[in-house]
């Protein structure tokens, strides 16, 4: 099975950029993707149904903002979309489907540069899912997590981690949790298999950075450790454009 993310920064503009037809050239078994910035009302048949996939949306209130999507040729046989344990308004950023092998989490988790009151936000959000995540794996669930975590892990994952040391993507407080998600059995996939340097999946638009790759790896797939020895590839495709992200992907063996 092969799974695809991306955070396609805008659902609308990215099919007008040729989503549809990369969609049914690589023909992923699931794909996640985040910042849609839709409601589905805004979309067409051509979003909303495309052939051979069953699509989930949830997005917040306010229109042009956040927002995630799974497409799945699999009917899982559940979606969640609320999520009132976790105790937070989570602006449309999660997405749950329940497969017969695995529980698949799509997340936007949030960006904290703008202000301390987002950097908290975004703080309380990772430390509830983080509880919450961990409830269905003490369960004995099989739980794959998938999105923009909108943090870079460690030195490796950015080109100039010097400079950024102080800015929110890049935090010691961030990281750490990253740490601490780590240390309770989710295992980053990419790294697990490639310990090289240069791999990023997001740039910065404005100043032409991909054509640099001066860029950051903030978009993970992280699997429980007993979903482990399914894994047999984790990926990056920064050949794709049409974001300022590129998609990233797994292939597991059932």
């Amino acid at each position: 099975m092969r799974i695809l993310s991306w955070n396609v920064n805008g659902i609308r503009s990215v099919r007008d950029k040729g989503f549809l037809n990369w969609l049914h050239e690589e023909s992923p078994d699931i794909l996640c993707v985040q910042e849609t910035k839709a409601h589905p009302e805004q979309l067409g048949p051509d979003l909303l149904e495309p052939d051979g996939y069953h699509v989930y949306w949830n997005h917040p209130e306010r229109k042009g903002y956040s927002g995630v999507a799974i497409f799945s040729k699999e009917e899982p046989y559940r979606v969640s979309y609320d999520f009132e344990e976790m105790g937070l308004d989570i602006e449309g950023r999660i997405l749950a489907a329940d497969y017969v092998d695995f529980f698949l989490f799509n997340i936007y988790f949030p960006n904290g540069k703008k202000d301390d009151i987002r950097l908290r936000y975004k703080m309380a959000f990772y430390k509830a899912f983080l509880e919450y995540a961990d409830e269905l794996k003490d369960k004995g669930k099989k739980i794959i997590v998938c999105g923009d975590v909108n943090t870079a892990h460690q030195a490796i994952d950015l080109s100039r981690p010097k400079e950024n040391e102080k800015v929110s993507g890049f935090l010691p407080i961030e990281r750490h949790w990253l740490d601490d998600f780590i240390s309770h059995g989710y295992i980053d996939t990419f790294r697990h298999l490639n310990t090289e340097p240069n791999h990023y999946t997001w740039w910065d638009l404005k100043s032409g950075a991909r054509a640099r790759n001066v860029g950051w790896r903030i978009d993970y797939f992280f699997v429980t450790e007993n979903l482990l020895s399914s894994l047999t590839d984790a990926f990056i495709m920064p050949e794709v454009t049409g974001s300022d992200h590129c998609p990233i992907g797994i292939t597991i063996t059932s």
